[in-house]
């Protein structure tokens, strides 16, 4: 990590370490922990400030960041993602959510048949799955909440997720997430996709190690009237940290809404002060698959943090310092702070009800408002309504929704910078989203359909990113003088700066590892299958050599053929030729002879087996 003043820009300093943004002031580019227990030194190894204006994030368009243009069919979600609202305006990365109708085509589980449906709030989604990842170290948000903090119905939300699967991509997290676990147990083999009960490692992944793709929820803000919630002192508006892990406790589950009986749930969880407890709402999802051996359950270790108004009207740091285990799966930490002061934290002895582990998967980073029916809207279902419609305007749709909802739109959820700090010299503190001890390229690589959105003609999980030729009428379009410059009407970009209007830096890994070509591992044979097989040629060899020396011995008594022979002969060349009887494999024409796909043949028959409820539109 360097960076250098240039007096040619002012004193403002120009870093050339790959993933950190040249507008990240001196000050930022060093940490210490707020954990006492922790002395060691941090360097900034990834920003972004948000500071440059006009910056566009369509897949394609930027190296740190995605946003995503496609249907939420998670969590009851009733928002569509476009990549329109997500901009970076006034300095700060701004997620807009907004009342706007998108059409898309739904599946009927009952029925087994797509239809026409519709959304009437459009929002956004930024994430840096399979850009820029981490494994271990501290990670900062300044941000401002949306809306009105007494009207419920957003959701926004600052999370990490294990890059082995993609946030709403539901293929791709299916028997994956959220797995921390790396114990081999048969119970667990079918539901768990990378398992330590595997022998033969795949995808450039080691045999008896379990994989998945854990979540660290930094910030899941929830806002409505502030009257008593049951079981806590904790009232509306809050936030939730949380830590989501599988395989979950299958039996003597807490009941929800209701404090778990000791014995019953995780021990040893740290509280900071009164101003957070327990989250008593969510203590993790059962995913349910067919057959019965594939549904598994996972947990949320979760606490609930209370908000003031002071949140959603200024700038506010949420910090999370994530130490990895040890290589034997032991140790590590998960620690949460807000404005510097510690709120939670959960260490790896407390996992010992379910022999999980803190995560040690390289994961990306996650912003994004949300708007779904499970999330602050009423809840049960008020009488007389059926709460099947949530759109603004429509009269029929109107009980179902929170009250205020409608007016609190649009919202603005404002970032004005993400860091992320490692330790110096810590060989636990890694970057990279496929790293050595825990490689996801080949595997991304090998189920690419996971992982992109086909049902829009998407051919690539992501596009390359885009250096220049974005629309410009003048240089200042472009980031003139530092970033670029306009030509012809077409941007074109200085050293360090990418995209379609050169206005992002352009973020690489400083040691990035070796690439990953998908191969095919050949299984060496063992000593005794070598023998068999070195005996069976052998004895094959033998039995041909014997036919052709018969067959040799009765051409040498054939008498010579007669006329009337020969045209017999002639004629079963012809029947042979035309596929009419015989034995051979190689018929020319095609009737007659071996037919695989024939009735009476064994057929290969691929199932797939799929959660309809998971399907995208």
């Amino acid at each position: 990590l360097f960076c250098i003043a240039l007096a040619a820009t002012g004193g403002r300093r120009q870093c050339r370490a790959g993933w950190v943004d040249p507008d990240s002031p001196e000050e930022a580019l060093t940490t210490t922990s707020h954990y006492a227990g922790d002395t060691r030194e941090y360097e900034l190894v990834f920003s972004d400030e948000f500071e440059q204006d006009g910056r566009s994030f369509e897949d394609g368009a930027d190296p740190r960041w995605t946003a995503i243009d496609k249907n939420d069919y998670t969590n009851e979600a009733l928002h569509f993602y476009r990549p329109q609202n997500v901009q970076t305006t006034n300095g700060v990365m701004n997620i807009s959510t907004i009342l706007k109708e998108n059409k898309y085509k739904a599946f009927d589980e009952k029925k087994l048949k797509y239809y026409a449906d519709a959304k009437h709030i459009q929002s956004g989604m930024i994430q840096g799955w399979n850009k820029f990842c981490m494994t271990g170290g501290i990670i900062e948000f300044s941000a401002k909440l949306p809306g009105d903090p007494k009207t419920g119905g957003l959701w926004p939300a600052l999370w990490m997720l294990g890059n082995l699967a993609r946030a709403t991509f539901v293929g791709s997290s299916n028997f994956i997430w959220p797995y921390s676990y790396n114990q081999c147990d048969e119970s667990n083999r079918h539901s768990q996709q990378i398992s330590a009960c595997s022998k033969v490692g795949h995808y450039g992944m080691k045999p008896g190690v379990g994989r998945g793709s854990p979540e660290i929820d930094i910030l899941e803000a929830m806002m409505g009237s502030p009257e008593k919630l049951p079981n806590t002192n904790i009232t509306r508006p809050y936030f939730s940290t949380s830590l989501q892990i599988a395989p979950g406790l299958e039996k003597n589950r807490p009941n929800l809404g209701k404090l778990p009986k000791k014995g019953h749930w995780y021990e040893g969880l740290e509280y900071g002060s009164n101003n957070t407890q327990l989250n008593p709402f969510f203590y993790g999802v059962t995913l349910e698959h067919k057959p019965k051996q594939f549904t598994y359950q996972s947990d949320a270790i979760s606490a609930n943090t209370h908000l003031t108004n002071d949140f959603f009207e200024h700038h506010r740091k949420y910090r999370v310092e994530w130490e990895p285990p040890y290589v034997d799966g032991t140790g590590g930490y998960v620690k949460w702070f807000l404005e510097g002061k510690f709120l939670y934290g959960i260490k790896g002895d407390s996992l010992g009800l379910t022999k999980t582990e803190i995560p040690s998967e390289p994961m990306y980073l996650l912003m994004n408002t949300a708007v779904a029916s499970s999330w602050g809207f009423p809840k049960p279902c008020p009488d007389g309504c059926d709460c099947e419609c949530y759109e603004c305007g429509n009269p029929e749709c109107s009980c179902g929704l929170p009250e205020g909802f409608c007016d609190n739109l649009p919202a603005f959820f404002e970032i004005d910078y993400v860091r992320v700090y490692q330790a110096k010299g810590d060989s636990k503190h890694i970057l990279g989203c496929s790293t050595k001890h825990r490689p996801t390229s080949k595997f991304i690589q090998g189920h690419k359909k996971d992982y992109m959105n086909m049902e829009e003609g998407q051919k690539v999980p992501l596009h390359a990113i885009q250096r220049g030729g974005g629309f410009c009428s003048q240089n200042s379009d472009c980031g003139f003088p530092v970033k670029g410059k306009c030509a012809s009407t077409r941007c074109v970009c200085e050293e360090d700066y990418t995209g379609p209007k050169c206005l992002s830096h352009a973020g690489f890994d400083d040691n990035p590892p070796p690439t990953e070509e998908l191969s095919v591992d050949w299984l060496l044979p063992s000593p005794v299958f070598a023998a068999i097989f070195t005996f069976a040629l052998l004895a094959f060899l033998v039995f041909v050599g014997i036919t052709a020396f018969h067959k040799r011995r009765q051409d040498s008594y054939d008498q010579l053929t007669t006329l009337s022979d020969a045209v017999n002969g002639e004629l079963v060349k012809m029947m042979q030729q035309q596929g009419s009887g015989g034995g051979s494999y190689q018929q020319s024409s095609g009737s007659g002879g071996f037919n695989p796909m024939e009735e009476g043949t064994q057929k290969t028959v691929t199932y797939c087996m799929i959660d309809g409820r998971l399907l995208d539109e």
